[in-house]
C-alpha cells in the first residue's frame, strides 16, 4: 500500500484521538451497554441499540485511525535543509500579483487540511502548482474561478 505523507503535528493529533477513543470512549460505551443490558429485553431496548451503535462507530474510527497511522510517512520539515524550494510541510508566503494581497499556506496531508487555518492539502490545486517551485518564482494556479498568478515570497521550514 502507498505511504501517505503526514506532518508531525498531524500524526500527534491522530494519536491523541486514538488514545481518547480507546481509553475514554471505549470504557464508557461498554459501561452503557452493560447498564442497558441490565434493563432486560434487548429487542425493544433503545438504550442498548444506541450504545451498540456508538460502539460500532467508535471501533470503526479506531480501525480507520490505526490504518492511517500504519500507512503514514511522517515528514518533519524542520529537519530538512532549507533550499528555498516548496516541498511537503513547508509554509509558503504568496503574493497575489493581481491584488498585491499576501497569503500564507502550509502544505499538509489530506487528513490535516483545513482552509480556515490556511492548511492546504498536498492534493489541492494550489499545492500541486507550488510543489517544486522556489522563492521568487511566479506560479499560475488553476482555480475554479479562473487562473490566479502568485509570486512565491518566502518558503519556511516551520
Amino acid at each position: 500500500m502507498n505511504k501517505v505523507p503526514m506532518t508531525v503535528a498531524g500524526e500527534a493529533a491522530l494519536r491523541a484521538e486514538l488514545e481518547h477513543l480507546k481509553k475514554v470512549d471505549r470504557p464508557r460505551i461498554v459501561e452503557a451497554i452493560a447498564e442497558a443490558r441490565a434493563h432486560g429485553d434487548l429487542k425493544e431496548n433503545a438504550e442498548y441499540h444506541a450504545a451498540r451503535e456508538q460502539q460500532s462507530f467508535n471501533e470503526g474510527r479506531v480501525m480507520e485511525i490505526e490504518g492511517k497511522l500504519g500507512n503514514a510517512q511522517v515528514i518533519d520539515v524542520t529537519k530538512i535543509p532549507k533550499t528555498g524550494k516548496v516541498i511537503f510541510g513547508t509554509t509558503i508566503d504568496l503574493i497575489n500579483l493581481e491584488t498585491d494581497a499576501t497569503v500564507t499556506y502550509k502544505i499538509v496531508g489530506e487528513d490535516e487540511a483545513d482552509v480556515k487555518l490556511n492548511l492546504i492539502s498536498i492534493g489541492s490545486p494550489i499545492a500541486r502548482a507550488l510543489i517544486g517551485k522556489e522563492e521568487g518564482d511566479v506560479v499560475v494556479v488553476k482555480a475554479p474561478g479562473g487562473d490566479i498568478e502568485y509570486e512565491i515570497d518566502q518558503v519556511q521550514h516551520i
